[in-house]
């Protein structure tokens, strides 16, 4: 057998340290976790990596990989970005975007913020309405007919014993008008969510608490399937642990939320059949 031309083993040697370099830059890539805080954030992109990267930093140690935030600004963005998976983990409100991610894109639960989203029924404080059923044939205030919280108090009163389609019902642009219309007995009884800049001032505003819902997981993050079980687990113990250093607790605060769960898959997984029964 002849020897290998030299100049054909160089050019092999550069072609096979060309794709290692290649695979090695291909695996290092950094991962993309998108952000959307829905309707109620106001926030610009480099404020959204301002306060969202020290989280991707801790998912990103779990796996020694860069994780960057990038700002999903846009519902339509969101859902073509988890469509095609180009979001290697999403975290977003509201709750339906993640649900619907793992249904129909092949996402999987990583964790939801604590403490868990719930619809509250107000009433003015002065109101005669003391019990949930006494609110029959009144006129409700709820959030946009099309949004999940509206559907999400829908879905409770219809477990309830009501038939939203037969109530009085005012739907408004934002939940604020909710306050508006019962301050002004434009309506008797409102809908909002529980981590609603409403529902956070609701007593000093005049409202009461009439009933609060079922828990729902809240601000769920998500991972792409390319993300593996071990990986998932990973991830979990580093978010668990946030709330135990002052670091942690720094991250926690900076998101708005108080600590993470990663028990609520299943509340996850049932959560669009809830909302659409």
């Amino acid at each position: 057998m002849k020897p290998m031309p030299h100049f054909f083993s160089l050019r092999a040697l550069w072609l096979t340290a060309c794709l290692l370099l290649g695979g090695q830059a291909h695996a290092q890539a950094p991962l993309v976790m998108a952000i959307s805080e829905g309707t109620s954030g106001g926030l610009d992109h480099a404020q959204v990596i301002a306060k969202y990267q020290g989280l991707a930093n801790v998912i990103g140690g779990a796996l020694k990989l860069k994780v960057n935030v990038v700002f999903a600004r846009e519902f339509s963005s969101l859902e073509s970005g988890m469509k095609s998976g180009r979001f290697d983990f999403v975290m977003a409100r509201p709750s339906d975007y993640p649900a619907r991610a793992m249904r129909d894109d092949g996402y999987n639960y990583v964790a939801s913020a604590k403490p868990d989203g719930h619809c509250l029924i107000i009433v003015p404080k002065n109101s005669a309405i003391t019990q949930l059923n006494m609110a029959h044939g009144k006129r409700f205030a709820m959030p946009e007919q099309v949004s999940y919280m509206s559907r999400f108090c829908r879905a409770e009163l219809r477990d309830r014993g009501f038939d939203m389609a037969r109530e009085k019902v005012q739907y408004v642009r934002e939940q604020a008008a909710v306050g508006f219309f019962l301050e002004n007995q434009f309506a008797d009884v409102g809908a909002i969510a529980s981590y609603s800049g409403l529902a956070k001032k609701m007593e000093k505003d005049g409202f009461r608490l009439l009933h609060k819902s079922v828990a729902q997981p809240y601000f769920p993050l998500v991972a792409n399937r390319t993300i593996r079980p071990e990986q998932i687990k990973a991830i979990q113990k580093e978010l668990l642990a946030l709330s135990s250093s002052v670091e942690g607790e720094e991250i926690l605060k900076r998101i708005g939320i108080d600590s993470f769960d990663t028990g609520a898959q299943q509340s996850m997984a049932e959560l669009l059949k809830w909302l659409e029964k």
